[in-house]
């Protein structure tokens, strides 16, 4: 069972930057693939970033390509989105997620292939 607690969103301008951390309970964080997702008022979650369970494979959205960095520290339990030249339309719920993955260090893009997720931190970008 894993616990993950966001923490990181507010207001920002547009241009700014912001760091998403999420946080993990658990003696195993470090066997899990983690993700970012978000959802903005009125559409579906949304894939935006994950990473495999050593941090050594990543993979981006092409809406947040170049402008969003995903990282883990395993040994703080901890999952990071750096988020850099913010636009209005990056405005939504980020959520983190977990899961145990079938073969070491791959990741996951879609939404139903994670079995645990936090409770979410808005972030709102103004233009």
């Amino acid at each position: 069972q894993v616990q993950l607690v966001e923490s990181g969103g507010g207001l920002v301008q547009a241009g700014g930057s912001l760091r998403l951390s999420c946080a993990a309970s658990g003696r195993t964080f470090s066997t899990y693939a983690m993700g970012w997702f978000r959802q903005a008022p009125g559409k579906e979650r949304e894939f935006v970033a994950a990473i495999s369970w050593s941090g050594e494979n990543t993979h981006y959205a092409d809406s947040v390509k170049g402008r969003f960095t995903i990282s883990r520290d395993n040994a703080k339990n901890t999952v990071y989105l750096q988020m850099n030249s913010l636009k209005p339309e990056d405005t939504a719920v980020y959520y983190c997620a977990a899961r145990y993955p079938e073969y070491r260090n791959i990741f996951y893009l879609n939404t139903d292939e994670y079995n645990y997720w936090g409770q979410g931190t808005q972030v709102t970008v103004s233009s």
